[in-house]
Order: structure tokens, then sequence, then C-alpha cells
């Protein structure tokens, strides 16, 4: 990212809801061109942020830059900004390519000119042939992609997007997932997504800032926010993570500290040599098909989970493993020292 121009810069932004600190002194850069989601927990500062931006929420203190300009006390309508919304907010009562044009329509663009620039951002969310629809008669998925043509059609500098799939049932937002990362890399714009699904983040992102309690915990691309989670919160919320600490850290690891271990770096019974090793007994197992979770409690004390693909074991395989000791293993790379 570090060659790319700077496009949204937040300045010690803060904002509070009576005695309640929403966002709490945040500082972010947002790149152009970028797809950056702010991930987090209910109640973690990620919406109020996106909100701040978008100028629903004014600050109580700090700064929103847009290209270089200060938009901090703008109004929405003034900022070269659009918003998807969970519930889409289209016109029942228009049909999609009014909905469409109707941002157009307000900034006084003319009819024919309107009418194209909509019918191009129709094409690009693939629903070329819906222009004459009601939003009642399309699906959840063509509602959004509708949602998401009326936002493009502006040209917006920036598309804030907050939680655009979660009234979405999973295939479909699975879906629609990577659609819309595709739909981003086509247009170029800048997207800043708001969720709570670790997952989709992961999937969608070019970076990913983790907020929690109004701060952003960690900020980079997925692979590091999962693989390397700088503290105990980015570990846990992120994705399934073992945690080994105390006396366990010091039996097992020989040094003391705070480590995590992703369950799929754990192998079950398969020992090579220069690998950590720890003995214990299987007392859960949750199938899920392609693979299979297993908990095992160690002699040290602890529970670690670890998880095996699925090659040829069926439910009842697994199920007869329970109550069973178990040698787990993992390469000490996979290891990754965090902070409390």
């Amino acid at each position: 990212m570090a060659e790319r121009s700077v496009i949204v810069s937040i300045k010690n932004l803060r904002k509070t809801f009576g005695t309640v600190i929403a966002v709490d002194d945040v500082d972010l850069d947002i790149y152009a061109g970028e797809f950056l989601t702010l991930l987090g927990p209910s109640g973690s500062g990620k919406t109020t942020v996106l909100r701040m931006i978008a100028g629903f929420e004014i600050p109580d203190g700090g700064q929103v830059f847009l290209n270089g300009q200060d938009i901090t006390n703008l109004a929405p309508y003034e900022r070269d900004v659009n918003t998807v919304f969970q519930d889409y907010a289209l016109f029942p009562h228009m049909n999609v390519i009014t909905n469409i044009e109707y941002g157009l329509r307000v900034k006084g663009i003319e009819k024919s000119e309107r009418r194209r620039r909509a019918l191009e951002a129709l094409e690009q969310v693939r629903l070329g042939g819906y222009a004459e629809r009601k939003p009642h008669q399309l699906s959840g998925g063509q509602r959004q992609r509708v949602a998401l043509a009326r936002a493009l059609v502006n040209r917006p500098a920036v598309l804030l997007l907050d939680e655009p799939l979660g009234a979405l049932d999973l295939k479909l937002r699975e879906q629609m997932q990577v659609e819309l990362k595709e739909l981003q890399r086509e247009v170029g714009i800048t997207f800043i997504f708001v969720t709570h699904d670790q997952e989709e983040a992961l999937t969608m992102s070019d970076r990913i800032a983790v907020f929690n309690e109004g701060k952003i915990q960690q900020l980079d691309v997925p692979s590091k926010i999962y693989e390397q989670p700088q503290n105990e919160f980015v570990a846990g919320f992120v994705g399934v993570s073992n945690l080994i600490t105390g006396t366990a850290a010091v039996e097992i690891l020989g040094t003391s500290g705070i480590w995590t271990v992703r369950p799929e770096k754990i192998l079950l019974n398969s020992y090579l040599d220069g690998q950590r090793k720890a003995d214990g007994v299987i007392r859960e197992i949750e199938y899920l098909g392609p693979t299979t979770r297993f908990i095992v409690e160690l002699d040290q004390g602890i529970q670690l989970m670890a998880l095996r693909q699925n090659t040829s074991e069926t439910s009842q395989d697994v199920e007869s493993l329970r109550g069973s000791r178990v040698l787990l293993s993992w390469d000490k790379k996979s290891e990754y020292q965090v902070h409390g």
C-alpha cells in the first residue's frame, strides 16, 4: 500500500454517547482503491467511525479528511461518498432503473445522461435485464445489487458499506462476497466495509482494522491479522485460536507468556523430530462434514482445539475417538506470542 495515495485520513477521532466512549482517539489512513474492512463485535466503534466518515454523526473531537480536505463538519450530501446499508433502502414504488437514477436526478443530471449511467451501473452489477422490475420482484441478493448500483452511479470517491450482506442467507452471502470484491476491483473505488463476520473480512479485504472498545486493536493485511495477532483480543476474535499461558506455556514451550496456535496447525498422533508435542485426552468432538474439531484436555491442565480434514472418515469413525488419549504436535513456527 506504500505507493498508493491516502484518500481518507482520520485524526484523533472521538465520539461519546452519554457516558459511553464509542470511538476513542482513533487514527487511520485509508488508501485510494483499497478494500478496507472495519471488523469488530457489536459496540466496538466500527459503525460509528463509518457514520462519522459519511457525515451521519459529528465527532466530539478529531478530524476526517477526504482527499486532503477537512470534511469533519460537512453535511452528508456535501461529501464525495455514498453509503450502502443492510436494509437496501430502495424506494418500493419505483422500478429498478428509477431507483438507480434517483441520486443523479437530485443532482440535476440531464435525463438521457442519467439513463445511460444507470444502465451502465446495472450492467456492472450483472442485472442488465432487470431495469423495469420493482424491488418486491427481486431476491435479497438482487436488491443488494440494485443498492450497490444506485451508490456507484454517482461515482463517489469512497463507497461506505454498513454490514450490507447481513440480511442474506449463508450461501447467498458467500456468493455476494466474491461478487462484491470483483466489483470493487473492476470499478477501482475505495470500499470501506463494516462487518462483525471474521470470515467475511478475511475473504474480501486488502486490509482489516480490528476494533474493540472504541480503539483499533490491529491494522494489517488479512494473513497477518490471522497468523500474527498482536494481542489476546485479536487472537480470540479473528478465527479460532488456542492460547497457551502460565505453567502450561513453561512446561510445553519452555517459556512464559501468552502464545497462540491455530487449530488447523495442530496434528493428532503424528509427530516429527523438532516439533512441539503434548499428550491429552479427547473430551469433545465436533463433526463438521469436511472437517472435525477435537477438544483435547492436556495433561498440563489446559484445553486445545485441533482441526482435522475428513479425507475418508465418517462421523461414526471420529465419534469413536471420544475419551481416548492422543498426542498433539505442531511446528514451532506455528506459535506466535501475543500481548494481553
